[in-house]
């Protein structure tokens, strides 16, 4: 047996190669699991269940399926934060706090999306700091369907452009901060993703630290067992 974790598919309905692969793992990739953890960013924007794409409510019908065989975990990402309890019940996730830690076959682990190591980017903490306060996300709901449409689109293009212009140091997780969540939940293994550089780091302490990969060129999960632990690509189809 073993437990699947996926992370920053980034589904939209502009991208429905991506979308049939996530479609085609669920039909044939969930065999021998024990469950299956998807770790943020599951959609490229998510701005309120009253306005989710058609395609999107379709997908949780697909995943709800899939959750009769197995259970499905969600952890919030930086794109899909104003996912809510009640469409995560629809699609039978069951949603877990942003930080999550549990005995993976022995070892003690922490898994999380990941955006909240990036320590180093100040100005992005200050706005996650500020679109997590409880009275922020009220507000935005409460606000017409066209704004929030507009607000997402300027903020996208906002990071996008933003991006561009930040080192790659900037943009990954910061060591000290990798160290400090271990420490603080008292974990040997942290899984994560938001930086779209899957690969398996053994920390100097003898901890380790794994990222999933992104699905932008090809599907992407992390498989772990008793004995193994695995990175697999999955090719989109032709």
């Amino acid at each position: 047996m073993r437990t699947l974790f996926v992370g920053d598919l980034h589904l939209s309905a502009d991208r429905p190669d991506i979308t049939q692969a996530f479609l085609t793992f669920l039909d044939t990739q969930l065999h021998d699991t024990d469950a299956l953890y998807i770790l943020g960013d599951l959609f490229e924007v998510w701005v309120g269940d009253d306005i989710a794409e058609p395609f999107a409510n379709e997908l949780a019908d697909k995943i709800k399926r899939a959750s009769q065989k197995l259970p499905i975990y969600f952890i919030h990402g930086n794109r899909d934060f104003l996912i809510s309890n009640a469409f995560a019940k629809r699609s039978g996730m069951t949603l877990l706090p942003e930080v999550y830690t549990l005995d993976l076959y022995g070892v003690p682990s922490v898994i999380l999306h990941g955006d909240s190591l990036c320590t180093l980017d100040k100005s992005y903490q200050r706005f996650r700091k500020f679109r997590n306060m409880s009275w922020a996300k009220w507000l935005y709901a409460h606000l017409p369907k066209s704004k929030r449409l507009d607000i997402a689109a300027k903020l996208r293009t906002k990071s996008q452009s933003s991006n561009q212009q930040k080192s790659y140091s900037i943009m990954d997780v910061e060591p000290d901060a990798v160290l400090k969540l271990l420490d603080t939940t008292k974990t040997e293994q942290m899984i994560h993703g938001h930086t779209h550089r899957p690969a398996v780091h053994q920390l100097a302490n003898g901890k380790r630290r794994i990222v999933v990969g992104d699905w932008y060129e090809q599907g992407s999960m992390l498989s772990v067992s008793q004995d193994k632990i695995e990175l697999i690509e999955l090719p989109f189809s032709k």
